[in-house]
């Protein structure tokens, strides 16, 4: 991806046969309906060139006088095949027959071209579904650094905007680019057969049309590319301050933000009324040379008419494949930019499909044995779980060193261990590396040096979906999906029974403003949340957590939006709730971690204290300046900044 996350990359060729073939394995699924789409308008090509025939025949054997001016070598055949069959038509039944003749062509055109139309629109839809559903699954697999460097509303145009593009290629580019071809050969021998020199007149004009094409597409070319660009930019715009729209209002950005959006819109207006100049130009120019190659056959044609070379019914028979036939030519820019767009939007398409998945499941991952869900002890009074436990729940960091951007470290040489059902809280400044601690344990990322060990092994050598299945994580800024609490607590697993579900938002005290709701947990929950408070959210990420019965549970600032006596509640819930499970708690309020078997103290990405809440503030050290910051109201004096020098008594965790 480029580096503006604003900007859409560059346009390749016109034309990539690379892409082609790649779109191309799309299509084979849908093969028959590619063919039986190709049959009919190659037939409703052929039923084209039967209209003009018809009148060529009725001008020239029943409305010009009988016995005067030439007859085509066409009528002089239909006349020949009429008389072997032993029929002498009158003008009135010839004219008769000739219109029937006329109308049941255009009625087969109509209804060939629907058939043809339904097979290739429903060919392309699905063409798009199983697109769309390829990029989506690609995006659920790349790793969370994929997401860091691209913006959301660029990721949302290449399953939206791009795949319409060659939805557009698919149903209304290539079959009727070759629709256009076999018409335009079909037209092409007729037109010789009727008069050959008549016809090089008629394609006379075609070296200034082919000009004119030329200078558009090379002009158009560049502001498709620049409209590209523009749309982008306001999609990504859109997207972000969409988002973050309580943040604009909260600081009363609403006039510079929309000064902004004014001059990226019309930036984008812009651009558009520039190729809208130059379509403008085009489509008249096409149009007043093929009014030349109408007056060429008009004159030509009419001469030779008047000279007895041309019967009257061959030069409107002209006439007419003469519009026809410039009508493909004037519209193939059009196919030119579907096809232009189709390429552009594969590559980009195609640049995401096959972005690397670098945090993925090893083709050889480990296999554990299955746990029992739960302790004995409480398996009594608590649900089973969706799933037997794969995890026991021992966490290992050995000298593991991270870091985001190249040169800038988070984490240096951290190493620590947890015993399986231990509770360990992680405290620290912001921008300690605290998170990050989980996000390595969850395998969102990989460290540049050392190694994270779940239950002695190695997380790259998991199964993604066994490891991620046995952690839950209640973060401080909870996401819900749209759809109802109930659905946001068990995410759509049928495993985790209605008993389950209000136990875990029981125990995760959330089941009492739950109850109280109209509709209980059928109540609709709107985009991300919005509705319900930001402590009641908290609650239903508990909810959510402990509903999956993981062998591992992260709380990173889960309790920081819940008020005093909710977070008390919920602390004693986690006394029994964490029982059989290993806890990991980051948090920056003390108050949530004295409870803990030990802390662990990050500061500057460095390990550098641990033991529990007594032991640290016996040591005097970094968590005793914490402690003191925190509670200095209480304390009363003034406390200093924590130290960036190794402490004294500080050792090594073992």
């Amino acid at each position: 991806m480029a580096e503006d996350p604003h900007q859409e990359e560059a346009l390749g060729k016109a034309y990539d046969a690379h892409l082609m073939r790649r779109l191309v394995a799309y299509v084979r699924p849908y093969r028959g309906q590619m063919a039986l789409a190709v049959a009919l308008i190659v037939l409703s090509s052929v039923l084209d060139l039967v209209g003009p025939l018809a009148t060529a025949v009725a001008l020239d054997l029943f409305v010009k006088p009988a016995g005067g001016g030439t007859v085509s070598g066409l009528s002089r055949w239909v006349l020949g095949r009429l008389a072997a069959a032993g029929l002498h038509p009158d003008r009135a039944t010839g004219l008769a027959w000739c219109g029937v003749v006329y109308l049941v062509s255009l009625l087969s055109t109509f209804g060939v071209l629907y058939w043809q139309s339904y097979v290739m629109q429903l060919m392309g839809q699905r063409i798009m579904r199983d697109l769309r559903r390829e990029v989506f699954a690609k995006l659920q697999r790349l790793q969370v650094a994929f997401f860091d460097r691209n913006p959301v509303g660029r990721l949302v145009t290449r399953a939206t905007t791009d795949v319409d593009a060659l939805n557009e290629l698919f149903t209304a580019g290539l079959v009727s680019v070759f629709g256009d071809v076999v018409t335009l050969l079909g037209i092409v021998c007729v037109l010789f057969a009727l008069n050959w020199r008549l016809a090089l007149v008629t394609f006379s004009i075609l070296p200034l049309l082919l000009l004119i094409t030329l200078w558009f597409k090379a002009r158009a070319r560049d502001m498709y590319r620049q409209v590209r660009v523009w749309i982008a930019r306001i999609n990504a715009y859109l997207q972000e301050h969409i988002s973050g729209m309580a943040v604009v209002q909260l600081f009363g950005r609403e006039e510079p933000a929309l000064a902004e959006f004014r001059a990226i819109n019309k930036t984008h207006r812009d651009v558009n009324v520039k190729t809208i100049f130059y379509y403008a130009v085009y489509y008249p120019a096409v149009e007043l040379t093929t009014s030349l190659g109408l007056a060429l056959i008009i004159w030509y044609g009419g001469g030779r008419v008047l000279a007895g070379a041309l019967s009257i019914g061959a030069l409107v028979a002209f006439f007419q494949y003469a519009q026809r036939f410039y009508e493909p030519i004037s519209d193939l820019s059009d196919k030119y930019n579907i096809l232009q767009a189709a390429m552009a939007s594969s590559e980009r398409i195609f640049k995401l499909l096959d972005s690397p998945v670098e945090i993925a499941t090893p083709a050889a991952p480990y296999e554990p044995e299955a746990l029992p869900a739960l302790p004995s002890a409480a398996a009594a009074t608590v649900p089973a779980g969706p799933r037997a436990r794969a995890v026991r729940g021992e966490v290992e960091l050995d000298h593991v060193s991270f870091e985001y951007k190249a040169g800038e470290p988070v984490l240096r040489d951290v190493s620590f261990r947890i015993e399986p059902g231990q509770s360990v809280a992680v405290v620290g400044h912001t921008g300690a590396g605290k998170s990050t601690l989980a996000s390595l344990l969850l395998r969102f990322y990989d460290p540049q040096a050392g190694s994270v060990r779940v239950d002695g092994v190695d997380v790259r050598q998991w199964d993604l979906g066994t490891l991620r299945r046995s952690i839950a994580m209640v973060l401080q800024d909870v996401f819900l999906f749209a759809g109802n609490l109930a659905d946001n607590v068990t995410l759509g697993d049928p495993a985790i029974s209605g008993e389950r579900l209000r136990w875990a938002a029981r125990e995760a005290r959330a089941l009492d403003f739950i109850e109280r709701l109209p509709q209980g947990f059928d109540t609709a929950v709107q985009e991300r949340g919005a509705g319900l408070s930001v402590g009641q959210k908290q609650l239903v990420s508990f909810a959510r957590a402990l509903a999956f019965d993981p062998a591992i549970l992260i709380l990173d600032e889960a309790t920081s939006s819940v008020d005093t006596e909710t977070e008390q509640r919920i602390q004693e819930a986690l006394d029994r709730l964490l029982v059989g499970r290993t806890s990991l708690v980051i948090a920056h309020r003390l108050s949530t971690v004295q409870r803990c078997d030990r802390i662990l103290v990050m500061h500057k990405g460095e390990l550098r204290e641990f033991g529990t809440h007594q032991e640290l503030l016996a040591r005097r050290g970094i968590y005793y300046r914490l402690y003191l910051l925190q509670y200095r109201d209480q304390l009363g004096g003034e406390v200093g900044p924590a130290p960036d020098v190794a402490l004294p008594g500080v050792t090594s965790p073992p």
